[in-house]
């Protein structure tokens, strides 16, 4: 089994190296190198190529937000999964760094064993954590953001299904609830939503929460209106 490559980032020395000592004796991950500040970040990821970044967001120079968007815009295919790490959930730097591309986010006070879980995760495709949590944060935030220029405008490419099974994600529900709601295996869940990813050039399913409330297809304590083409 390939090991998962990882790069840990953060400006604080004795945080990074714990977690790089603690990524280090865990069975399955290679830590390819460490970086304190963005510029580092992006340079390290050039050089290493890893699966999985583990960013703090908030640092000097360069912000770690900045960082994710170079990162994955110089990134060979398939391109590194970000884990965002913070120190509050409902954080602006966060929803920044989701819109930007990551994949998720941790606490720093979560123990080893849920920071190794998220790693793995995260290189697995798991690209959502806590949804309801992720659901609060982008609800908090986005209607106080000016969408991108970058922000997808073709949602009505979407058919109806992918457009209900982005609306059921946005709102915080998992591939098995969605599933169970509207009466599909989660796999065909996860092949909507992989297509919609796709049609509207997203990297990750947090991602595709930002841009559904951004976008008004889905708006807090509601459910949002769009029509799709079926």
């Amino acid at each position: 089994m390939t090991a998962t490559r990882v790069l840990v980032v953060d400006d604080q020395f004795l945080i990074r190296v714990g977690l790089v000592a603690l990524l280090r004796a865990a069975p399955g991950v290679e830590v390819v190198g460490e970086a304190a500040d963005g510029e580092e970040a992006v340079e390290r990821a050039r050089a290493t190529r890893p699966d999985v970044v583990l960013m703090d967001i908030r640092m000097p120079g360069m912000t770690g937000i900045t960082a994710i968007r170079r990162i994955l815009a110089e990134a060979d295919e398939p391109a590194p999964r970000v884990l965002v790490l913070t120190t509050f959930d409902l954080d602006e730097y966060v929803y920044g760094a989701l819109r930007a591309g990551a994949s998720g986010f941790l606490l720093k006070d979560a123990g080893p064993e849920r920071l190794l879980a998220a790693v793995a995760a995260v290189a697995g495709g798991d690209t959502l954590f806590a949804p309801s949590v992720t659901r609060r944060l982008v609800e908090t935030f986005a209607q106080r953001v000016r969408p991108a220029a970058h922000t997808p405008d073709g949602l009505t490419a979407l058919t109806t299904r992918e457009v209900e099974v982005l609306r059921l994600t946005a709102r915080g529900l998992a591939n098995q609830e969605i599933a169970d709601r509207l009466r599909i295996s989660e796999a065909t869940v996860k092949t909507h939503l992989n297509r919609t990813m796709t049609k509207l050039g997203l990297g990750s399913r947090a991602q595709a929460v930002v841009v559904a409330y951004e976008t008004g297809l889905v708006t807090p304590g509601a459910g949002g209106g769009l029509a799709p083409r079926g």
